[in-house]
């Protein structure tokens, strides 16, 4: 059977259901990010009207018509839970028609869009200045090359397949998360508090002889990675060095994102990282570098350092505030026991996120496949 050449505004219909009766709360809000998902929404919405808020049904896509400074990708996403979200009056949401539902299969839509050479397809075709659109109408000008319905549903079924299997993973992941949080808030209750003060010490050296040219910065997921700064005309050997079982620690915007960056150097070479960054090293023997940054990697830790940190616009945080900080210190044997345990939840934390990216990066062949068998 040949392909159906058509354009995907004959098939979809825009939707504009508002949450008048505040049926859904500030919990339901969404937002979408360049990674096509909807996120808990990272905007201040006290004191904003829900009623206006659009109801994105399971079934149903959403997308930001901005794509100004989005990363060279569009932010669109496809609701695939089991429950209705809210998100912003300023969002597109948007559905396929009742009757084309036996003509395209909406996750192979999500797949489609999935794409990068549709991003590419979209930032090319937005318009404006300062600020760049890629609107309603923009996208029913899109046109496809649809394959029958059984290919579009078999190529949908290996998908889903691939994703049941990541969320299987996943939920095994939760459940080894949720056993390190119960045994570290035991110990929270049993074992003496002591300030960082007394187990760590700051430590100033730099990378003077310029052998390390490669700047990390620390993330709020507790990692390094390579720095996104521009360091053209950058003298590095002014830059510190991080070296092995030493932690860098960001203690800028703390207030303000309500987390504290660091990350531990476990590789056997220094990590260069900003002058503006602490770093620090174990000062006492009752304490494991790595049992340090667990502690200080929950959300309850970030959220006490943005307790703590000043009221300016930057929400900065202080050497001092950073040494006040306490934390239950249990035996050597435990604590080793304890990183281990964390250690291979990071490990899996990140093979999970992997297979995200593999799932995302596997859409264009299922796509071209489908394309292909018709």
């Amino acid at each position: 059977m040949a392909l159906t050449k058509c354009k995907l505004g004959d098939y979809i219909e825009l939707r504009g259901e508002t949450n008048t009766d505040l049926v859904f709360g500030p919990a339901d809000v969404r937002g979408v990010n360049n990674l096509k998902l909807l996120m808990q929404t990272k905007a201040d919405i006290n004191g904003r009207d829900l009623t206006k808020f659009q109801i994105v049904y399971p079934g149903e896509f959403v997308f930001n018509h901005r794509t100004s400074r989005n990363g060279s990708k569009f932010s669109i996403a496809y609701n695939d839970g089991d429950k209705p979200v809210i998100c912003t009056e300023d969002y597109v949401v948007f559905r396929i028609r009742e009757e084309s539902r036996m003509c395209l299969v909406a996750e192979w839509l999500y797949m489609f869009f999935n794409r990068s050479e549709f991003d590419r397809y979209v930032i090319t075709n937005s318009w404006g200045s300062s600020t760049e659109f890629y609107n309603w109408e923009d996208l029913c000008t899109v046109e496809l090359a649809l394959p029958s319905y059984a290919i579009q549903q078999k190529y949908v079924d290996i998908y889903k397949a691939m994703i049941a299997n990541q969320q299987s993973y996943e939920r095994g992941l939760e459940d080894l998360k949720l056993a390190i949080d119960g045994m570290l808030d035991q110990i929270k209750t049993e074992a003496p508090q002591i300030p960082l003060g007394e187990l760590l010490a700051e430590i100033d050296n730099r990378n003077s002889d310029k052998a390390q040219s490669l700047v990390y910065g620390v993330t709020m997921s507790k990692q390094f990675i390579p720095s996104v700064a521009n360091l053209d005309g950058v003298d590095i050997s002014k830059y510190k060095l991080v070296a092995t079982d030493q932690i860098a620690c960001n203690f800028m915007h703390v207030g303000r994102d309500k987390s504290l960056p660091l990350a531990i150097n476990q590789t056997d070479d220094p990590i260069v990282v900003s002058p503006a960054y602490f770093v620090f090293e174990k000062a006492s023997e009752l304490c494991l570098p790595e049992y340090i940054v667990m502690w200080l990697s929950r959300e309850e830790s970030g959220r006490y350092c943005w307790f703590i940190s000043d009221s300016s616009v930057r929400g900065g945080f202080s050497l001092e505030q950073f040494y006040s900080i306490t934390i239950p210190v249990t035996s050597i044997d435990q604590q080793y026991a304890l990183t281990s345990i964390y250690n291979s939840y990071i490990t899996r934390k990140e093979i999970n996120d992997k297979l995200k990216m593999q799932i995302k990066s596997i859409c264009p062949i299922l796509i071209k496949g489908s394309l292909e068998e018709e």
